[in-house]
């Protein structure tokens, strides 16, 4: 039995070398062509934000259609919209705005002393940046990225999910078409690649997907010092004031609620609605589903990803019932593990030690809690983790502010949930407990660039009068700068 373990032992440790070996042959790679490159220019980083966006649009039904493989149904709908159509628009925007980012800066120079001294902040890339992506969104959340490293002028390395095979080889066969590989490379997870990509000494280090681990992959980082970014999701509340549209406030918590089967780090994880319109709350969102997602077996409501989130979310609601909560199946279908299709469900009454209370849900649930003062809301919010998104349903400005003030959140959408996310002029990234840092847009470019600060002396400098022996001329000097403060 031991020869048996030890022999067990050996061969996941040369597994585990030969990854290591690849990854780390891969980033000294792309770090030489790097150093040996230098700064890319406005022309050179353009023509790969042009390459990455064709990659996207030329292969974007092999690409949809791998996606689809990898949930076993996903809405190809769903996949246009937030893999296609957003990430494209991304990539644009960041085109159209690039030279104005890349612009050398110029920065004020203090105090006479340095009189004809110039400073200047120039951009320049950090180097090469590592990718950690999630399977949710692969595409939207690897080329958005990608999108923000690449007019920083960096070189990228991506490793995909284990729950995203299909789309990652997919990836590797057809990004050489457009990429060299110093450029870009795409990994496949295999059990140990990420555990590895994560202790590489990259110059900076994006990683989206669940605390626990974004925690880890922080310690690995910290070996290095690299800088990292990190997307955490959590648990997102909205809140719906008693004078706002219920019709309308129900239509758009649905919508984000059933999109992707609720598997999005910004959804709607609970919702607040008066006590005195509870069941008014229920009655819209049954009507809403009704309306719209009357057969979870339809090919445009998509699949959770695998078995093991699917017994999950089983457990989720079991568990909740078990401890007297509500539950209402608002699609009136069991949810069906062949499948992996999972009705659109309430959660009532949940007792503060219940999973769905405690965990991000990340499916089509949604626990909903009554109150009565927006301070109740308020006060419930802020005792817990700062949430990734936070969506106040309001038309009272005052009453939004107020919330808007009170709850920190890593960002908000207004009287509608997620969008906020798609706005390539607005940064992205969570706070606390949902992560930190930012991308998308210009944000998206600082984080991946050196904002480097130049300082250029003039010819004659004030400053050779100011060596010691300090005499008359250097204290009188110095008199005249500490009067001036």
């Amino acid at each position: 039995m031991n020869q048996i373990i030890e022999q067990v032992e050996t061969s996941s440790n040369d597994s585990c070398q030969v990854v290591r070996t690849m990854l780390q042959q891969a980033l000294y790679e792309q770090k030489q062509a790097f150093n040996q490159h230098g700064q890319e220019s406005y022309q050179e980083r353009k023509a790969h934000l042009e390459n990455l966006k064709s990659l996207l649009m030329d292969n974007r039904e092999a690409i949809s259609e791998a996606i689809n493989k990898d949930y076993g149904n996903r809405s190809h709908h769903e996949t246009l919209f937030a893999e296609v159509i957003t990430v494209a628009d991304d990539i644009s925007s960041t085109i159209k705005h690039l030279k104005k980012w890349m612009k050398v800066q110029k920065r004020k120079v203090d105090h006479t002393v340095y009189l004809g001294a110039k400073n200047r902040v120039i951009p320049q890339a950090v180097g090469v940046v590592g990718f950690i992506v999630p399977w949710n969104f692969p595409i939207n959340l690897s080329f958005s990225g990608l999108s923000a490293a690449f007019a920083a002028g960096n070189r990228a390395m991506v490793k995909m999910s284990e729950n995203s095979i299909h789309l990652t080889e997919l990836l590797k066969s057809l990004t050489p078409k457009y990429f060299k590989p110093e450029k870009l490379q795409f990994f496949t997870e295999t059990g140990v690649v990420g555990i590895e990509f994560s202790k590489l000494p990259f110059d900076h280090l994006m990683f989206t997907g669940s605390g626990a681990t974004g925690r880890k992959v922080m310690a690995a980082c910290a070996e290095n010092l690299t800088p990292v970014t990190l997307e955490l999701g959590g648990k997102s509340p909205a809140v719906i004031d008693p004078n706002y549209s219920m019709t309308k406030a129900v239509e758009r918590i649905m919508f984000v609620k059933q999109f992707n089967a609720g598997q999005i780090c910004t959804n709607v994880d609970y919702v607040f609605v008066h006590h005195t319109q509870r069941e008014d709350f229920i009655k819209s969102t049954q009507q809403w589903v009704k309306k719209h997602c009357p057969n979870i077996q339809h090919k445009d409501f998509t699949s959770i990803i695998d078995d093991k989130a699917f017994q999950r979310l089983m457990d989720t609601v079991e568990e909740a019932k078990a401890k007297g909560a509500t539950i209402i199946n608002l699609s009136e279908q069991d949810a069906d593990a062949a499948t992996r299709k999972f009705p659109l469900t309430l959660i009532l009454d949940a007792s503060d030690d219940t999973i769905i209370a405690q965990r991000e849900t990340f499916g089509p649930i949604l626990m909903v809690k009554t109150y009565q003062q927006p301070q109740e809301v308020i006060d419930y919010i802020v005792q817990r983790d700062r949430p990734l998104a936070f969506y106040p349903f309001s038309d009272d400005k005052a009453l939004v502010d107020r919330y808007i003030q009170s709850v920190l959140s890593g960002g908000v959408s207004v009287n509608d949930a997620l969008f906020h996310v798609a706005q390539h002029d607005l940064p992205f990234g969570g706070i606390g407990g949902s992560g930190m840092g930012h991308y998308h847009g210009y944000e998206g470019f600082l984080t991946f660039s050196k904002m480097r600060p130049v300082f250029y002396q003039a010819n004659f400098s004030f400053i050779k009068f100011m060596a010691p022996p300090y005499g008359k001329f250097a204290t009188r000097v110095m008199n005249f700068i500490v009067k001036r403060k």
